[in-house]
């Protein structure tokens, strides 16, 4: 069974709880299943090898989402092949490639926690009461081992993505 946390995270002000294993820097990495744009699986381990930057958030379709998602997407491009750049949520692997589609994006990598919520589950960024990823950055190096943790306090906000390129620049 997995642990509940409230209060880490909000929606307009509103307490959340957050379901899943409370990750620290300097665990490992907890591998995933997700699905693919593709409709093929895709997991941590799909990336090996790779400084991976892992954004979850609530959906492609809201304007925070669409802004954080884009803003990595332009990151991506500057940040050479050592890195690649996942964004996770529960939109449908369809709706993810339309989004894709029609928002340029072509660098970040979009995948889908739908089925089993195995991702949210394993970072702890599930929200019980909306069953959606809360806005979170995590950084893990080519080892598997994570080195950087960012949870959004308040849904609404963006990361802090300065402090997230500055931490993936130390990893290359």
């Amino acid at each position: 069974m997995y642990e509940e946390r409230s209060g880490l995270v909000t929606m307009r002000g509103n307490p959340l709880t957050l379901i899943g294993n409370s990750l620290k820097v300097g665990d490992k990495a907890p591998d995933f299943e997700v699905t693919g744009n593709d409709m093929k699986p895709a997991g941590l381990s799909s990336f090996q090898g790779k400084v991976c930057v892992i954004s979850s958030v609530p959906s492609l379709d809201t304007p925070v989402c669409d802004m954080e998602t884009r803003r990595f997407n332009t990151e991506a491009a500057m940040l050479g092949n050592d890195v690649v750049i996942l964004t996770i949520s529960m939109d449908l692997p369809f709706a993810q490639k339309r989004w894709c589609g029609a928002a340029g994006v072509d660098k970040v990598i979009t995948l889908s926690d739908y089925k089993t919520a195995s991702f949210g589950a394993a970072y702890g960024v599930l929200i019980k009461e909306l069953r959606l990823l809360a806005r979170a950055v995590f950084v893990i190096d080519r080892k598997g081992i994570v080195q950087y943790i960012q949870v959004v306090k308040e849904i609404a906000d963006e990361p802090d993505y300065s402090a997230v390129i500055k931490a993936v620049k130390g990893l290359v």
